[in-house]
């Protein structure tokens, strides 16, 4: 008789009624909810190669440091990107081919920093880097920026032939 007296009582007697409710509804619930199941990827910018010309000032005469190896840098590379260029021996004039080279062209954000190391530029203790007499492209950089006092960059734009322009 107690038995029925307990199960009488509001409490159980809902309690008891709602568990079996609670486990049919468990275990149809579907916990995806609608739209994407994963984010779209993020899409990679396209890349290119891109040939680099410095000219080294006329009128090294030093019996050292003419000869020595220009450096490239870019503002899209990594530490320890840069690459050294190759000296025309009939000229002053130093090329290389960039690889990997992100495009932004048409312009949606800020220019690339081009700097360029030369030896021969170097007259003491701190190092000096410059953005003059730089070709990226195809074309002749006219737009520096000054960093420092000794050291300034070129900018440009790169688009997806490999050629330089000049920002606007």
């Amino acid at each position: 008789m107690r038995l029925v007296t307990i199960l009488r009582r509001p409490t159980v007697l809902r309690a008891a009624a709602g568990l079996p409710l609670f486990a049919a509804l468990a275990g149809c619930y579907d916990f995806h909810k609608t739209g994407p199941s994963a984010p779209d990827p993020v899409p990679f910018p396209s890349t290119v190669s891109v040939r680099v010309e410095y000219v080294q000032p006329n009128g090294c005469t030093a019996p050292t440091g003419c000869g020595d190896l220009v450096v490239f840098f870019g503002s899209w590379m990594r530490p320890g990107g840069e690459i050294q260029l190759a000296r025309d021996p009939q000229s002053h004039v130093w090329t290389g081919v960039v690889t990997g080279v992100p495009v932004n062209f048409p312009p949606g954000g800020e220019p690339y920093r081009l700097r360029v190391y030369d030896p021969f530029l170097q007259d003491g203790a701190s190092v000096r880097f410059t953005g003059q007499r730089v070709t990226l492209g195809g074309q002749v950089l006219s737009r520096t920026e000054k960093l420092s006092a000794r050291d300034e960059a070129a900018l440009a734009y790169v688009d997806s032939n490999g050629f330089g322009h000049n920002p606007f």
